[in-house]
């Protein structure tokens, strides 16, 4: 009788865990079921924070990387766990992108160029920078299912990575795709296309993560793909463009993005040109920011990489001043 008890006795957490993971799925399932028919039934009635124009992709990629980030966090011994302050980055950053996806600010977005910016600053620099802070891939890793974690670890994605992550092809896409999408041509089509409106969005955060993660990596190379001064350069290299392009577009005298006019502005008091100007100084003054505060992580990641080497240094010389005492040596 001895045996089926000690069965159930290693069964039991598995199946609590089990049962555990059904109810979490259920209720992201549920959750967005209801989500999915009060914005297409009732759009008008639903409160500020709640989607206007439910997507179901950003959705479950929101819902699942809290999920699993959460679990994962249940799962990591408690020595090996993120600092609080990595956890409220991530999920400062992922609330930040979600806010200007799945709200009613993505339809504050459509109709002034202004927000549309600051919509595009944050998805691409402000969310990703603090989710890349975060460091939060080890964590959902470890709370995603199986088949995610090996798909993670396939050789192909790790080809990928290395490849997009490289420092001049990752400096290259994010620089470029906030160009391409304001290529007035561009621009125009993409607001208009829902197919194309979803695919830039979906461009712009994860080139976004995936140049902050590169840039935000915390350890020493190896195992980081750059070394801190390659990052450095990266973090205040990316800067210049978008200046760049910020200055254009804030001293232009003609109107270059029509749509904001064919689908009606927010705001009418704020003219086409006004709007534009103010679009412009989004995109000049907030991502320089990003980019000086990404240098000044960069170099205090560098700061304490130098002192965690200088203890093991100190460590190792009181080692040994022990050892000379003891053998006389």
């Amino acid at each position: 009788m001895a045996e089926p008890v000690e069965l159930r006795s290693v069964q039991g957490p598995q199946g609590a865990v089990a049962r555990a993971d059904v109810v979490a799925y259920g209720a992201v399932l549920a959750l967005g079921v209801v989500l999915f028919w009060l914005s297409g039934s009732y759009p008008s009635r639903m409160p500020v924070w709640a989607p206007w124009d439910f997507s179901a992709t950003t959705y479950l990629a929101t819902a699942l990387a809290l999920l699993w980030f959460g679990r994962g966090l249940a799962l990591t011994p408690e020595a090996e766990r993120p600092a609080a302050w990595r956890i409220a980055a991530f999920l400062a950053g992922l609330v930040l992108t979600y806010a200007v996806l799945q709200t009613r600010f993505e339809y504050w977005s459509q109709h002034m160029f202004f927000l549309n910016r600051a919509q595009h600053v944050v998805m691409h620099h402000m969310g990703p920078l603090l989710i890349a802070l975060g460091w939060p891939g080890g964590t959902i890793k470890r709370g995603s299912p199986a088949w995610v974690q090996k798909a993670m670890e396939h050789r192909a994605v790790a080809a990928a990575l290395r490849i997009v992550q490289q420092p001049l092809i990752a400096a290259f896409l994010f620089v470029g795709s906030f160009y391409f999408w304001l290529i007035p041509a561009v621009h125009f089509r993409a607001m208009l296309d829902p197919r194309l409106y979803a695919l830039m969005n979906w461009t712009m955060v994860g080139d976004g993560i995936l140049f902050w993660a590169l840039v935000l990596d915390p350890r020493p190379m190896p195992p980081a793909r750059v070394s801190f001064l390659v990052r450095a350069v990266l973090a205040i290299g990316v800067m210049f463009p978008q200046i760049v392009l910020g200055a254009f577009i804030t001293f232009a005298h003609h109107d270059l993005y029509p749509y904001y006019d064919l689908c009606g502005r927010l705001f009418p008091s704020i003219g086409a040109l006004d709007d534009q100007r103010i679009g412009g100084v989004v995109m000049w003054i907030p991502p320089a920011m990003m980019s000086i505060i990404a240098l000044l992580l960069v170099l205090n990641a560098l700061r304490r990489h130098e002192d965690t080497i200088k203890e093991t240094d100190e460590d190792a010389a009181s080692l040994a001043a022990l050892a000379s005492r003891w053998t006389g040596r």
